[in-house]
């Protein structure tokens, strides 16, 4: 099975500056390393209309709908890290992780993510990553 996080897919300096950017920022890493068809951009921008998808600790985890499953290609999540956190409806997010869940993996990925993001050591290594790597030496572990 591929990689859950890629490093193609992790990004150190986020450009966005709005929530809707980074959605888009975050979308379209996966559709880069071709883990979604484009069609689920726009269905992470539905879902995020729905229910806010900030968690806390800094972290949003853009998904898409129930709808958009069939444009997954398998499962994956990108990673982008912004300098000025993103304003995502008056919280601030500093970690946007996209995620494209194949089947019900979205839980597991979901569930590794929770834990990495309640460690403070952990958000700390994020925090000063200086290369994809480093990034992949604390989110490797996000399999399915």
């Amino acid at each position: 099975m591929a990689e859950v996080l890629v490093p193609e897919a992790v990004v150190l300096e986020g450009s966005a500056r709005t929530r809707d950017e980074a959605i888009d920022e975050a979308g379209r890493l996966l559709v880069a390393v071709g883990a979604v068809e484009e069609s689920y951009v726009p269905a992470m921008h539905e879902r995020e209309t729905s229910v806010s998808t900030f968690m806390g600790n800094g972290l949003a985890i853009p998904h898409g709908t129930n709808e958009a499953k069939t444009a997954i290609r398998r499962t994956a999540i990108s990673f982008v890290r912004y300098a000025e956190p993103v304003d995502w409806k008056g919280k601030p997010a500093e970690f946007v992780v996209g995620i494209a869940g194949a089947g019900d993996d979205h839980l597991t990925v979901l569930s590794r993510l929770a834990e990495v993001f309640m460690d403070e050591a952990e958000i700390a290594r994020l925090r000063a990553a200086a290369s994809a790597d480093e990034v992949l030496a604390v989110l490797g572990d996000v399999q399915v």
